[in-house]
This record gives C-alpha cells, structure tokens and sequence, in this order.
C-alpha cells in the first residue's frame, strides 16, 4: 500500500483482500491521448478502468481502493451510495437530520468533513493536488482529504461515489445504505457544470463532446449503468433503500417519509414540516453548510482565497436541481442519442428513468 493510502488509515487484520479482479486494466494509447486532452488535471497521472465495471479513476487509485474496500463496519454506520450529481448533498443532509433528531444546529456545519467521511476523496485527486493540499493552508481540504475514518465516533456516516463492488463486502450485512439514482440526460449536464467548477475538465469542452464520453464512460467515475444496476438488483434487500431523485423531487415529504422508516425514526408532523422546508432545494442553495462552502472543502486555498477567486465566477456547487434542464443544453441529436443508449443499456432490466416532471 503506498505511503498517501496509508495515511487515510490503518486496514483492519481481518479485512478480505481486494480481489485481483478490481484492479486497473490497460489503456490503448489513443485513449489516453484522449482523456489527457478532455481532463488535463490527470494529464501527469493518467485515467484508468478499474474492475469489471471499468470505473474510470486516476491510475494510481489501486492502493486507496485496497484501503476502501478493508473498511470495516458496524451495525448502525449509515452509507450514502451514488454516482456524483444525483442528490447526494440533499440525501446527506436529510439522513443526518433525520438519525439525529433534527438537531438543525448541529447541522451548521460541513457535510463534508465535519458530519461525514468522504470514502474516496483522495482516490479522485491527482496527485499533484493531493500535494497541494497537503502543502496548503486550508485546514477543512486537510482533514478532508487525509484523516482516516477510524478517528471519526460512531456510528459512521460515509458518502461514496464509488460501485457497491468496491464497497466493503460485508456493507449490506452490517451497515444500512441508502441509493440515489438520477436519470442520465440530467446528470450529465449537471456533470458537465461541475467539472468545470472543479477545473476537472477542459474548459472549452462542448456539450455534445462531453455527452459522448459520458455515454462511452470515459469521465471519472463512470460507466453510468453498471453503478445503478448493480445497486438496483440488490434494492430489495433489507439494508438498502433505492431512492430516485425524481421522486425527492416530486414527494419531498414522502420521501422524508421514506427515509425515516428506513432508519426507523419516527418523525412528528411538526419535524416533517421543518425538514420539508429546510431541505427543500431554495433552502438548500441558501445554506452555507451544504452549498457555498463545499467548495471550500475541497480545494487547497484558504477561504479568503478562495473568496476572491470566486468572486467573479457564477458557478455554484448546488447549481439548479431541475429535472428535465437537459433540454436546455442537448442538441436534438445529443438528445435522440442518449435515448437509444438509454434503452440498449436498460434492455431486459425493470428499471425505469423519469426524465422530465410537470411543472407545479
């Protein structure tokens, strides 16, 4: 294990082993060439398809994913599991609401890393940013990126963007997660925005161009069907709640709801109101604790400096959460070429996607 994974923490002596089937397969050199130019940030590093899944990441994730997939857990730690761009911040922000009793106050501060662990957030980073970091003064992106989940207290709440196969195997036996899925039209849109935000991408990569690697499954993280499938074949087992965000969008109530006997706490109708406003997506643009200062987190620059650099930028990390935006960025073949890759890709499955919702 190298010597930036050890620093995320120790592996358990029990842990299984991270099985030579997960581990990085080979990139022709056009490919390369390819991912380099569309993501110059892992120009240095390189991406790799790791798995039999090809989940894209920097090329040097092996160890980290080594680490990840020893990590134990206890009954009573909480998972969020999603692909980015799905809902993620506002399923984290209700599920800690609701197992801690709606302590608002508690919640004033970071998502990230005050009240979860981030499982693979060093994984994600080149290394030349991890190094940044380290160097950096911004002590929120040191925690964030370098305390090991083993100095958190119980029980754990953990976000991970990564596949169930990389998840600890004994996850959906002793820990409870909750799965978000988005449809893709609108992921990739919001994908697109936030790898820009992140400086992640090329800065003047089209839409069209950018659909297709997202379709192809050349951006980080992705191939985007084999992430839900997996997650939506185990939907019915009793640790696991699947969970669209169109339908967070269309019942935020029952959602809450949803959640809430999932966890079993019950919740007044005094609590259901208060959270259906609190998490409700104006609310959560506002609040600073889930939306301006998650950029903060993430980068090596001290708030000022970050501040000043934000400053003329309109770029926000919680953008719009609409179902259906893809409308207002898809050329009409971009969008006809999705659907047909859509229905190949759910060909013989029972899963469905809403992609657009009537307007209240």
């Amino acid at each position: 294990m190298s010597a930036e994974a050890e620093k995320c923490g120790s592996v358990a002596v029990d842990a299984p082993p991270l099985p030579a089937s997960l581990g990085a397969r080979p990139v022709d050199e056009e490919t390369r060439r390819r991912l380099a130019d569309a993501f110059p940030v892992y120009a240095s590093v390189g991406l790799s398809p790791f798995g039999p899944s090809g989940v894209l990441l920097p090329s040097d994730a092996g160890p980290f994913l080594e680490r990840y997939y020893s990590t134990p857990v206890e009954p009573g730690d909480l998972w969020i599991v999603t692909l980015p761009k799905c809902g993620t911040t506002w399923t984290q922000e209700m599920v800690w609401l609701i197992q801690n009793d709606c302590d608002y106050e508690g919640a004033q501060c970071l998502l990230c890393p005050d009240r979860y662990h981030f499982l693979e957030i060093p994984a994600l980073m080149a290394p030349h940013v991890r190094d940044e970091i380290h160097q950096g003064k911004n002590p929120v992106s040191k925690r964030l990126m370098f305390s090991p989940i083993e100095e958190r207290p119980k029980p754990w709440f953990v976000k991970t963007h990564l596949p169930l196969h990389y998840c600890p195997p004994a996850l959906l036996e002793r820990g409870k997660v909750i799965y978000v899925a988005r449809n893709p039209k609108d992921v990739c849109v919001s994908y697109f925005n936030h790898l820009l935000m992140f400086k992640e991408r090329r800065p003047d990569m089209n839409m069209d161009e950018f659909a297709q690697m997202f379709m192809d499954g050349e951006v980080s993280l992705l191939p985007f069907f084999p992430h839900v499938l997996e997650a939506w074949k185990e939907r019915n087992n009793p640790n696991m709640l699947f969970l669209f965000f169109e339908d967070m969008k269309r019942d935020l109530r029952g959602a809450i709801q949803r959640v809430a006997d999932f966890l079993e706490k019950p919740l007044t109708e005094k609590q259901l109101d208060g959270l259906e406003s609190h998490l409700h997506f104006s609310s959560m643009k506002k609040n600073p604790w889930v939306n301006k200062n998650m950029t903060y987190a993430y980068s090596a620059l001290t708030a000022e400096e970050l501040a000043a650099e934000n400053a003329a930028s309109k770029l926000e990390f919680m953008r719009k959460g609409e179902t259906g935006d893809w409308r207002n960025h898809f050329s009409q073949k971009t969008s006809d070429e999705m659907d047909a890759w859509i229905e190949r890709e759910l060909a013989g499955t029972d899963l469905k996607f809403v992609t657009e919702l009537k307007k209240n």
